[in-house]
């Protein structure tokens, strides 16, 4: 929930959040959940949409979907939606039309309230991006490094997706050429430019 966009319904389930994260074992998810509310509550609706904004829609290496660390902009990160997908429709999950898969916080709620084990393997398998993620916030100082590190506690112990997220952040996101230029439109004997040819 403290993923989504903080919109007017976001505060009317922050005091949810709040009662749940109250119930939790004292420790790290707990205390992060807590500091993150409380950042929260004191924002007003607009000041809070654009952190948010500033935070996740401005900045590639800080991105809530999934497979953009693992996949990129490629043609394989739609098969990686898909597959995602399946694994939802497995479990009777289903999505909103307008939700991607792969979003974090669509993840963690089928972690939650879809199946608990399919949830927590699709986060084990994203725990490299997670890292690199949190580590981006950490980085940038962003309130919203608290709810990653909630995240980051109850996921295992991150050794080797620190350093699996070391290499994607090392590597980057895989990319790929698509359309004629990797095929020398030139070469071809295609015009340089549009309009060239006149």
């Amino acid at each position: 929930m403290l993923l989504c966009y903080p919109d007017a319904g976001f505060f009317e389930r922050l005091p949810l959040v709040e009662a749940a994260a109250a119930e939790l074992e004292p420790g790290d998810a707990r205390e992060a959940l807590t500091a993150f509310c409380s950042y929260a509550r004191a924002q007003t609706e607009l000041d809070l949409g654009r952190e948010y904004v500033r935070t996740f829609d401005l900045k590639r290496r800080r991105a809530l979907h999934l497979t953009y660390y693992t996949d990129g902009d490629t043609r394989r990160r739609g098969h990686a939606l898909a597959r995602i997908k399946e694994i939802y429709g497995a479990c009777g999950w289903r999505l909103d039309a307008a939700e991607l898969p792969d979003h974090l916080a669509v993840v963690l709620e089928f972690a939650a309230r879809g199946d608990v084990e399919a949830g927590g393997r699709l986060l084990a398998r994203f725990q490299p991006g997670i890292e690199l993620l949190r580590a981006a916030l950490h980085e940038g100082a962003s309130p919203y490094a608290a709810v990653l590190d909630a995240v980051a506690a109850t996921l295992p112990p991150p050794d080797e997706a620190r350093r699996e997220a070391a290499r994607l952040a090392a590597a980057g996101p895989p990319a790929e050429d698509v359309g004629l230029d990797p095929y020398g439109a030139v070469r071809l004997g295609m015009p340089a430019k549009i309009g060239a040819a006149r």
